[in-house]
This record gives C-alpha cells, sequence and structure tokens, in this order.
C-alpha cells in the first residue's frame, strides 16, 4: 500500500561537526519539486549541499529522481531514495541539507549519515494512506444537493466546484473505488470520471 505524508516534516542531525537538515515535503506532482528545491536553496545559500530524491505516482506509473549534489556518487541521494522506496512513501520529496564541518565521513558514513537523517524525518512526519482520487462531474436537481453532501460524507468525497447557475452543476471527488457508487445514486450529463492524483 502506498503512503502519503500529510504536513511537512523536518529534523536536524549533528554528525563529527556536519549538519544534516532533513525535510519531508508533500507535492501534488513533479512540477511542485523545482519551486521546492529553489526555497531550500534560498533558505540554505551557504550550505555544502542540498541533496533530495522524490517519488510521484502519474497516469504512466511511478517516476522518481534522486541527486548526490556534490557528493561522493551514490553516498547521499541514492540512500534517502531508498528510505522513500522502503517505505512506500508517494508524491513526496526529500531533502537533506548539509553544512560540511570541517571532518570528512568517509564514503560508508555519507550514505549512513544521509539514509539516517532520511529515516528520521520519516519517522517525524504523519503519514497517511496514499488515495487515488476521482473527478465526476454532476449535473443536478436543487433537492439533490443534500443527498449528495450526505453520500460523499459516507464516501469521504468532497465537493471541489459548484455552480448554481440554471442548474447545479458540481464537481465532486472521490477515492476511485467510490466512483461506482456515487454515478449509482446520481445520474448526470457528464459521467465521465477524470483522475486527478492526490491523497487524504
Amino acid at each position: 500500500m502506498m503512503i502519503a505524508v500529510k504536513n511537512p516534516a523536518s529534523v536536524e542531525i549533528v554528525l563529527k561537526k556536519s549538519r544534516f537538515i532533513g525535510a519531508l515535503i508533500p507535492c501534488a506532482d513533479e512540477q511542485d519539486v523545482p519551486r521546492h528545491l529553489k526555497g531550500f536553496a534560498d533558505v540554505h545559500p551557504h550550505a555544502s549541499h542540498i541533496v533530495y530524491a522524490y517519488r510521484m505516482k502519474t497516469a504512466n506509473g511511478i517516476i522518481y529522481r534522486f541527486h548526490d549534489a556534490g557528493e561522493p556518487t551514490g553516498t547521499a541521494g541514492k540512500p534517502i531514495f531508498q528510505q522513500l522506496e522502503g517505505k512506500e512513501l508517494i508524491n513526496v520529496l526529500l531533502v537533506v541539507v548539509r553544512y560540511f564541518g570541517g571532518v570528512k565521513l568517509g564514503a560508508g558514513g555519507l550514505t549512513r549519515a544521509y539514509s539516517n537523517t532520511a529515516s528520521q524525518v520519516i519517522a517525524a512526519a504523519e503519514l497517511c494512506p496514499y488515495i487515488d482520487w476521482v473527478t465526476v462531474p454532476l449535473t443536478l436537481d436543487y433537492k439533490q444537493i443534500q443527498p449528495l453532501e450526505y453520500l460523499l460524507k459516507k464516501l469521504d468525497g468532497r465537493i471541489v466546484a459548484q455552480d448554481f447557475a440554471g442548474q447545479v452543476k458540481v464537481q465532486v471527488q472521490v477515492p476511485a473505488g467510490q466512483v461506482a457508487v456515487l454515478l449509482a445514486a446520481f445520474a448526470g450529463d457528464g459521467r465521465e470520471a477524470v483522475y486527478v492524483a492526490g491523497s487524504g
């Protein structure tokens, strides 16, 4: 089962005078990543390294990237990615900022430091099951709004857009497994489900 992160989390570890600042950030998609990385670069302009890894669910499957940011190949980005993969985290960016403290850690020490920082920030985060949300457009009569709201509460769904000009047109999001229940209860003129990535 894939796991999502509810809110950003961070930790700081000091090892042989080097500071490792780990941050775990939920992302809607891969396009969120550059903005977050720029934020870290702006906040930590004097950092020695800003290492990252991410995993995202797309319509074509899971994509991932990791970057060593100048650390020896395989000692930084890959260990933090392995933490994401091992915990089955999805739609998340994990960043570890390092301030070099003057004492070299060696390849094994670096790998352990980055892996431990990633593990600790994951442990500090509030996690939840990942949910594939489906957006369903419906056209309703006014009298159907209250029954719709009641059903959405039972299905863990939500109204994301509504238009009351003329007939009531709404867009609702429900977990993928609940689309059939929703459509069985409410016939609309736009019953084509549109999949959107997300987590509850």
